[in-house]
């Protein structure tokens, strides 16, 4: 199966969200969830999405996994060591830790516009209470992000260059 993640912060309050789902192949949405996470980092609340999709993914039985987070900086920090004086090892050291459970876990870096149903139910998050819920995989918002997902549909995208 397919994890995708995502974190969502507003800029004006700071406030924080996490979610994810676990698909297969076919796009079929097999579980989803969303995290409302108080105020931290946009890389806290990446980071949050993929050890609690990845926990998610174990506990439903699924033993080969490819997680696929849209944030470089996320997927960099979970791909190597951290000292124990970095504020994110915390959280890297439980991912690493359940990827070494008996199972298969693939790591990859996607682009934003192929993670568009996990950035929809991170930002839902934020309308949540506080902690972990399982999101409703029939939601119909979802179920058409999953749709643009599976195709791969693209849309156009402003690249400011300096200079």
């Amino acid at each position: 199966v397919t994890l995708n993640t995502d974190g969502s912060v507003l800029p004006e309050s700071g406030h924080a969200a996490a979610g994810g789902l676990i698909r297969d192949h076919l796009g079929r949405c097999f579980a989803a969830f969303s995290m409302n996470l108080g105020i931290c980092s946009i890389t806290r609340a990446e980071l949050r999405g993929a050890v609690e999709g990845l926990q998610l993914a174990w506990e439903l039985g699924y033993r080969r996994v490819n997680v696929q987070l849209d944030s470089r900086c996320a997927v960099e920090i979970l791909q190597r060591h951290q000292d124990h004086d970095h504020r994110h090892t915390a959280v890297s050291h439980r991912f690493q830790e359940l990827m070494q459970r008996d199972w298969e876990v693939s790591l990859t870096h996607i682009y934003r516009e192929g993670n568009k149903c996990a950035d929809y139910i991170a930002s839902r998050g934020h309308q949540m209470p506080l902690g972990y819920s399982m999101f409703p995989t029939t939601d119909t918002t979802l179920v058409s992000w999953i749709l643009y997902d599976t195709l791969g549909l693209s849309e156009p995208r402003l690249v400011m260059n300096e200079g």
